[in-house]
């Protein structure tokens, strides 16, 4: 396992995340959901493959999520070993400061977080979305409250456009405040279109990119057949996985990583892995594993190099969707 800088940082990171979007969801729906006991061999999997980054959010699952990792890995590892990023500003529950990102509501999630984390403090605290309210003033001056006290050690962002991120990094610089050093955007090789800014962006601002998504909820392990044959659990129920318009470029790119996967004797997944950690910035991609052993084969991915003529190949039957209407 290689471990990376997080941005402009001294944080360092192993070159994979296990994301906590599982952990807690038993009972809510039908693919990748895990109670307490079923959580347990994928951390400790994760510790022994050198996985030292986890993922998580308060809304993962009404908290759950955040409980979970409390309760097990907390516990199989010492703190200062392990980093973990947790996210706020979804909803939370009913009453008008139960969501968004205002000091109010997100002094209170924090607290709420680092009880049911059981640690005193959060690695990398992400704004998980940004709401239509607060100013971002507000938004930059309580997370630096957050880092000052103690609570929380770096801060970073999540799915916005790129001026708003950019808008918090020139407050952060001129008000002499935390800085962003992790950008968490949907990025991998059939979802590119965050290169246009974000990712540029990043790159020159110092800022890491810890993408999600980055087999494209299971469409890079190159099985699925067009016409939607092979589609698993995920892809027929998740969100994001139904919104996915999948084209033939993006087919052409699966049989691309097919091609490249058996040449070398690997799997599909690495090669998309291999490619993203080969892109400007991106510095962890975020996997949801449904299989302990596939972060075994995450770990792996993150030591394998791409040729110049393997990634052009990967890359050139892509086609940029339009940008969204203003």
């Amino acid at each position: 396992m290689r471990y990376v800088a997080l941005g402009r940082s001294g944080l360092m990171v192993s070159a994979v995340c296990l994301g906590g979007n599982s952990w807690g969801a038993a009972g809510r729906r039908a693919w990748g959901a895990f109670g307490l006991e079923e959580s347990k061999p994928f951390f400790r999997r994760a510790l022994d493959v050198g996985i030292n980054f986890f993922d998580t959010a308060d809304a993962y699952n009404e908290g759950e999520s955040e409980s979970i990792i409390g309760e097990t890995l907390i516990s199989y590892a010492p703190r200062h070993e392990i980093v973990i990023s947790t996210k706020v500003g979804m909803k939370m529950g009913p009453k008008p400061n139960d969501a968004g990102i205002g000091r109010k509501h997100l002094m209170h999630a924090l607290d709420q977080q680092l009880r049911r984390l059981k640690t005193d403090h959060i690695d990398l605290y992400q704004l998980h979305r940004l709401d239509t309210v607060t100013p971002l003033e507000e938004v930059m001056e309580t997370l630096d409250m957050m880092v000052r006290a103690g609570k929380v050690r770096h801060i970073g962002g999540s799915v916005m456009p790129a001026y708003k991120f950019a808008q918090m990094i020139m407050l952060a610089d001129w008000k002499g405040v935390a800085r962003p050093i992790a950008m968490q955007n949907l990025y991998n090789l059939v979802q590119r279109e965050e290169e246009r800014e974000m990712n540029r962006l990043c790159a020159e601002q110092g800022v890491g990119l810890i993408p999600f998504s980055p087999l494209a909820r299971g469409f890079l392990a190159a099985n699925r057949a067009r016409g939607g044959g092979g589609a698993t659990e995920r892809a027929k129920e998740d969100q994001i996985a139904r919104r996915m318009e999948l084209r033939d470029c993006d087919f052409a790119i699966a049989d691309q990583v097919a091609a490249i996967a058996a040449a070398r004797g690997i799997k599909p997944t690495q090669v998309a892995l291999a490619w993203l950690l080969s892109k400007p910035a991106v510095v962890s991609p975020i996997i949801g594993a449904t299989r302990p052993e596939y972060l075994d084969d995450a770990a792996a991915a993150s030591e394998i190099r791409l040729s110049t003529e393997e990634i052009a190949s990967l890359e050139t039957p892509y086609v940029f969707r339009a940008p969204p209407a203003d």
